[in-house]
């Protein structure tokens, strides 16, 4: 009897070993599918979703290390899930990818009038400035301090649309166009200002 549960101890022991070295393998090419199709979207997903690569990194890292464990099962019963997170980073990435791709497109639009009619609001004020500073009368509404304002504005406004400019040449619109617009509501407050109808 007892020769036999040491025979059988043996025996299952053994099939223990081979059930392991029989999940090896598919445990291994897991770990390197899910390796390569993280590859894949690594550029992207650290551009437009970085918190949620993390995520999946971190439950990357910790299958990896069960596999450098030899916990095969565990590997192989944590794929599903991690190859889901996987996926959902992909979807997201991607979707993010495409808002901000649209956004840039929009921007570029906006873009274009807004590179003519600002620099025409920024000279009218320049030329406006010029002819009160030299006026000894200003007119009904222009104060000394709105006058001394749209001074400092013009050398602050002229800077920014310099920016905005630059921004633009490089191709980055969004930035261009949140620039300009910010150049061109303080214009039109100047000009407000300065009582000039625009």
């Amino acid at each position: 009897m007892k020769k036999l549960s040491v025979w059988l101890l043996a025996t299952l022991m053994a099939l223990a070993i081979a059930g392991c070295a029989n999940d090896k393998a598919p445990a291994e090419q897991a770990v390197a599918n899910a390796e390569t199709a993280l590859a894949q979207i690594r550029d992207m997903a650290q551009r437009y979703a970085p918190d949620q690569l993390q995520t999946v990194d971190a439950q990357f890292n910790s299958i990896k290390d069960g596999l450098n464990k030899g916990d095969y099962k565990g590997v192989l019963a944590a794929m599903p899930s991690l190859n889901t997170a996987i996926s959902g980073l992909k979807d997201a990435a991607t979707a993010k990818q495409a808002d901000a791709e649209a956004a840039a497109a929009k921007a570029k639009d906006a873009w274009g009038p807004m590179s003519t009619d600002v620099p025409k609001m920024v000279d009218a004020i320049q030329s406006r400035v010029d002819i009160l500073s030299k006026s000894h009368h200003l007119p009904h509404g222009v104060t000394k301090d709105s006058l001394a304002a749209a001074k400092s504005g013009l050398s602050s406004m002229k800077s920014a649309w310099g920016d905005a400019s630059s921004a633009a040449s490089t191709g980055d619109y969004t930035t261009a166009t949140s620039k300009g617009q910010a150049v061109k509501d303080q214009a039109a407050q100047i000009m407000q200002s300065l009582g000039m109808s625009g």
